[in-house]
């Protein structure tokens, strides 16, 4: 891949355009692009990981799979993020099954050469550690989510994230495949769609979603979408410190 390509490439996922050079400089000849269709297993719960994946526009959906074969999503990462960062920090084993939500470009990075940028960079380890902290925070907030809010509001919250890593973009999503991600009965997914494509949210066509009216679906949306958002347009940044006197402006809930 050219070098300026790659460039770019690194620059898209806030993870890889995060490092320090001379980390960047390492990982960078090791990456892989590679393609991934819509609902493809990337690795399934309990498979041995060998690489961590960065999209640069797809989406990976992490499913937390049940004793009878059912899936529920309990988190989705997009070119804020990485899939496998656990594996390079502690272990090699996905606690999830991972697939494609959204198709797009993706790289993926050996894992032992991650595994030696977090062993010997107090950089990377704060940076590998930060996102998944925050990411954990995304599974935390989807577990309440899926428990306290309507389908509805659900569906309102992961329409919305999708729509922020599509850019705008139509989503190739069917209600068969809503009621799977969002752990909900069909007839629920179907009835919440016809009630947001009434109120001029989305449309619907043919398996095809289209974002009509942003601010409305944000509207429409439980809590749980600002929560996280603001979550992970935090996480490159150092935390806040608590100490007396520097906490003007914080909420009086942190």
């Amino acid at each position: 891949m050219p070098k300026a390509q790659m460039d770019h490439d690194l620059r898209s996922n806030q993870l890889l355009g995060a490092l320090e050079p001379a980390s960047r400089k390492r990982i960078e000849p090791h990456l892989q692009p590679i393609e991934f269709k819509l609902g493809e297993i990337v690795c399934d719960a309990g498979g041995l990981l060998k690489h961590a994946y960065f999209p640069q526009g797809s989406v990976l959906s992490l499913l937390t799979v049940l004793e009878n074969g059912a899936a529920i999503e309990t988190a989705n990462i997009g070119r804020e993020g990485a899939f496998g960062l656990f594996a390079a920090m502690y272990s090699r084993v996905s606690f999830n099954r991972c697939i494609a939500q959204l198709e797009g470009h993706t790289v993926r990075c050996p894992i032992e050469l991650l595994q030696y940028e977090f062993k010997n960079s107090e950089h990377v380890r704060d940076l590998f550690v930060s996102y998944s902290e925050t990411l954990l925070s995304q599974v935390q907030q989807t577990v309440a989510c899926n428990a306290m809010h309507t389908t509805e509001e659900r569906m309102c919250r992961w329409l919305l994230m999708m729509h922020d890593r599509a850019e705008g973009e139509a989503l190739p999503y069917t209600h068969e495949f809503l009621s799977q991600i969002l752990g909900a009965n069909r007839k629920s997914v179907t009835l919440a769609a016809l009630s947001m494509q009434a109120a001029g949210l989305i449309s619907y066509r043919r398996g095809t979603i289209q974002v009509l009216d942003r601010a409305g679906l944000e509207k429409a949306s439980c809590e749980c979408y600002a929560i996280v958002k603001e979550r992970f347009d935090a996480f490159l940044k150092p935390p806040s410190t608590a100490v007396q006197g520097h906490n003007r402006g914080r909420r009086k809930s942190e």
